[in-house]
């Protein structure tokens, strides 16, 4: 078993900065590959960016790649991603979430663990 619980989202202006954070309890964090998935109001759940258990590879989708950066701490047991340039079409409820196998796929079915989520609204 293992939580998640994602932190740091918020109100922010366009063109503007933000982290979130997510904390791993349970299962030992450093040997899971990790990703991030949002879900914007009437939307489906998304792949936003993934990261390999000891951090050295990751993924991104297309809409994020170049302005967002997934990176992690295993010391701290906590997964981060740092969001610059946002939009407001980034405006989501974000999830972080543990992947049950090899780090990379994009498949919310490919994550067995979920966080409760944490809000981002970007404005214009």
């Amino acid at each position: 078993q293992v939580q998640l619980v994602e932190s740091g989202g918020g109100l922010v202006q366009a063109g503007g900065s933000l982290r979130l954070s997510c904390a791993a309890s349970g299962r030992t964090f450093s040997s899971y590959p990790m990703g991030w998935f949002r879900q914007a109001p009437g939307k489906e759940l998304e792949f936003v960016a993934s990261i390999t258990s000891r951090g050295d590879l990751t993924w991104y989708a297309s809409s994020v790649k170049g302005r967002f950066t997934i990176s992690r701490d295993n010391a701290k047991n906590t997964l981060y991603l740092q969001m610059n340039s946002v939009k407001p079409e980034d405006t989501a409820v974000y999830y972080c979430a543990v992947r049950n196998g090899p780090a990379g796929s994009t498949h919310t079915y490919h994550y067995g663990y979920w966080g409760q989520g944490t809000q981002v609204t970007v404005s214009s």
